[in-house]
């Protein structure tokens, strides 16, 4: 697979990662530990070196499956993981004090069975935490060697740019994708002018994109995405005029509408690195289609058409989730 650099931080990854929360976290029934651990060394096989957890998948388990995972094939392997809420539990509020942090990069060294993480990201910004002392913490981290590079995720450009004055930041993971476009905006341009990596996840619409969900789909009693509000019925049903044109573009390649989807992404710019997740090593070939797949001027012109003609219905958090991004 082509390898692509995360802004100016020299870590360089897969051009497609592997976003594995959904191997035990979110999105209902988790797959056996044994059919999650040959889809981890199968995304190795094909040249997969990007993986992305967090101690609040599970919480803690989703660590622990990649350090058993991915132990025997760790060289050349870029693993991120998070640290920011009280005890994992990201239902309890966002936790950056010092003495939190510190405490959860020794655990997730024990727990991923590595010596030093690749990238360690603040996975919800705290307000109660002036960003400098987050930075400055993480900045001591790698240089007692716990940690290699520091990233964001879902912080505004603002709070980016004061954290990046103290300890430079390799990567900022928000989502972005085809139905997200908000950091177009703000965002991009802020990492723009600093050098940054984007590390979008969700580039499929948690699923939507891909076709394979319709109004009438129903999840599982545990899925998180019965809680959010583009995936009620009537959001479903009007946001399907989207998946219909991406799959007459995805036609018109000889592609799906995943490759499609990844494809846009990494088109915008070359520092963007989507980490799509699967449970499913076919969905996996799919996905990895997508670094493959030259978008041309008239293909991007087709897209940005159909995204100018249809607005996509629905909030992408409910309200006591939404309240803790962008800040």
């Amino acid at each position: 697979m082509q390898t692509r650099v995360l802004g100016k931080s020299g870590l360089e990854v897969s051009a497609l990662g592997l976003g594995c929360m959904g191997l035990s976290f979110a999105y209902g029934q988790a797959p056996e530990r044994k059919d999650a651990i040959a889809l981890l060394r199968g995304a190795v096989e094909r040249g997969v070196t990007f993986f992305d957890t967090a101690e609040a998948y599970g919480p803690f388990t989703n660590e622990d499956l990649l350090g058993e995972a991915l132990a025997p094939v760790r060289d050349g392997l870029v693993i991120a993981t998070k640290f920011g809420f009280p005890g994992g539990m990201a239902r309890e509020g966002v936790d950056s004090r010092p003495e939190n942090i510190r405490a959860v990069a020794d655990a997730a060294l024990k727990r991923l069975r590595i010596e030093s993480i690749d990238l360690f990201y603040q996975h919800r910004v705290d307000p109660k935490v002036p960003i400098e002392d987050v930075a400055g913490t993480v900045q001591e981290l790698i240089a007692a060697g716990k940690v290699k590079h520091f990233g964001m995720s879902e912080a505004s450009g603002a709070t980016v740019r004061k954290a990046h004055t103290v300890q430079p930041v390799a990567a900022l993971q928000s989502e972005y994708s085809l139905w997200w476009r908000e950091p177009e905006a703000e965002i991009l341009p802020t990492l723009v002018e600093l050098g940054i990596g984007f590390v979008p996840f969700s580039p499929l619409g948690r699923g939507f994109l891909t076709g394979a969900i319709d109004a009438a789909t129903t999840f599982d009693a545990k899925d998180f995405r019965n809680s959010l509000p583009r995936f009620a019925t009537e959001a479903r049903e009007a946001n399907q005029a989207l998946v219909d044109r991406l799959g007459q573009i995805a036609d018109r390649l000889g592609a799906t509408r995943a490759q499609v989807a990844l494809a846009w992404l990494l088109a915008q710019r070359p520092w963007i690195v989507p980490i799509p997740g699967t449970t499913r090593l076919s969905r996996l070939d799919e996905n990895i289609g997508a670094a493959s797949l030259k978008l041309g001027a008239e293909d991007l012109k087709l897209i940005e058409q159909a995204l100018a003609d249809i607005k996509v219905l629905g909030d992408r958090y409910p309200a006591a989730l939404q309240q803790n991004v962008g800040r």
